[in-house]
């Protein structure tokens, strides 16, 4: 499904970074991983700030798409094909990101348990997502309830994270023709013990 959705000279979910992720940026150390990094406009952006960044995604249509934007940009990041709800982190990183990264609750709580594991002491793990709310609001996520947040969950998930940020908000997201429009999101920075 995602390789379809990015076969398309557009950048579906726009080419600047999550805003989310900008306010917050000065907290990340490298390197980085980056879920669910997409078409790369996240990762070229933490590039973009001198940090090491890794993508991981499950298409290789989006991550090649990276790749161009972050050569467009005059950056380099590194990229990795795999699916998210069998992938284990095979380094130590700085920091992890999270943006729009929706899986199933099961797997994205095995997810989120192995990222911590390899999040380095004093790490900062930075989500955004979909809450619970932003069902029926056709500004963008998921229409199945099992793989939208809410932040006690989310918190819960991270438990070796003192949480920095934990909240449920109503934004305006504007991320290309897919996200765009009053969403319901979970916010979450965490930084690891």
């Amino acid at each position: 499904m995602w390789d379809q959705r990015y076969a398309t000279d557009e950048f579906v979910y726009g080419t600047e970074p999550n805003d989310f992720l900008v306010e917050h940026a000065h907290l990340l150390q490298g390197p980085v991983l980056s879920l669910a990094e997409g078409e790369g406009r996240n990762a070229v952006y933490l590039a973009s700030l001198g940090l090491d960044v890794l993508g991981v995604d499950a298409s290789a249509v989006g991550l090649a798409k990276a790749q161009q934007l972050a050569a467009e940009k005059g950056v380099t990041i590194r990229t990795e094909v795999a699916d998210l709800t069998r992938y284990t982190p095979a380094q130590s990183f700085g920091a992890v990101v999270s943006i729009f990264a929706h899986l199933p609750s099961q797997a994205r709580k095995r997810l989120h348990r192995l990222v911590e594991q390899a999040l380095r002491p004093g790490g900062i793990v930075l989500l955004e997502g979909y809450s619970k709310d932003q069902l029926g609001r056709g500004t963008g996520g998921p229409g199945d309830p099992d793989m939208l947040l809410t932040a006690a969950e989310i918190a819960a998930e991270f438990p070796n994270c003192t949480p920095l940020l934990c909240r449920e908000i109503k934004r305006e997201v504007i991320e290309g023709r897919l996200h765009t429009g009053m969403a319901s999101v979970v916010q979450f920075i965490g930084r690891k013990n």
